[in-house]
């Protein structure tokens, strides 16, 4: 494994401020083809993703993520959406309860380190109103929101994130 990548996963961070620098739709498709070459259960893939740029609809994320103002202050957001029928084919109510939420995690991950590769900060906001996110972006029912994560450039230097300690959250079992 690279040095480099293990760079990217230790100095990733929750970035709650941006700049309002647009990305360039290159940069964009960069993360979007992280997210999608993410690990599925059977490879169903059982995500959809909004890409979100258009003012008003950030400012009603804003809304349903209980007014965490950094949502709407980037210019994309994502939201990621599970859809729980197509895991739930091959992988019964497993797939549809649990299956889909690991794969999307895996998705959001994948953003997250690449955003934090090409210099970018993100946030995964997981407190919001998921109907509320819904109705502002159309969802249909059969999609159900699990995470809005906010990209762009950060307005502040990096924060290092607190770490519990190793044999706090350890166990070897050998």
């Amino acid at each position: 494994m690279s040095e480099e990548f293990l760079s990217v996963i230790d100095h990733r961070w929750s970035c709650r401020g941006f700049q309002s620098v647009p990305l360039e739709e290159d940069t964009i498709w960069k993360l979007l083809r992280a997210m999608l070459r993410a690990p599925s259960a059977g490879n169903v893939q059982p995500w959809h993703f909004y890409v979100v740029t258009n003012e008003s609809a950030k400012r009603g994320l804003t809304e349903a993520a209980h007014g965490q103002g950094f949502v709407s202050q980037a210019p994309v957001v994502i939201v990621v959406c599970v859809v729980p029928s197509r895991a739930e084919e091959g992988y019964s109510e497993r797939g549809k309860n649990l299956y889909c939420i690991q794969d999307t995690a895996a998705a959001v991950e994948n953003l997250l380190l690449a955003a934090e590769a090409l210099g970018l900060g993100t946030c995964w906001v997981g407190a919001f109103d998921e109907a509320h996110a819904g109705k502002v972006l159309g969802i249909p029912p059969e999609r159900r929101p699990v995470a809005i994560i906010p990209v762009g450039k950060p307005a502040s230097p990096k924060e290092k994130s607190r770490r519990l300690p190793e044999e706090t959250v350890l166990t070897w079992v050998r």
